[in-house]
């Protein structure tokens, strides 16, 4: 019978919600980043690559 009502209370309490939650924000904000600068990253390699044939060609 005790195990019940232990069982009873641990499915009843909401306690580590919050904790949960900001776990689970944490990580979508820091894939969020890590995909941004991927992104981003790769246009800015782009370009300077393009900048470096242009400043090759005008010397």
């Amino acid at each position: 019978m005790e195990y019940n009502k232990y069982m009873n209370n641990f499915i009843i309490s909401e306690s580590g919600a919050v904790t949960v939650d900001w776990v689970v924000l944490t990580a979508a904000l820091v894939g969020l980043g890590v995909s941004v600068i991927a992104y981003v990253s790769t246009g800015a390699l782009d370009l300077a690559d393009k900048i470096e044939q242009e400043l090759i060609v005008t010397e």
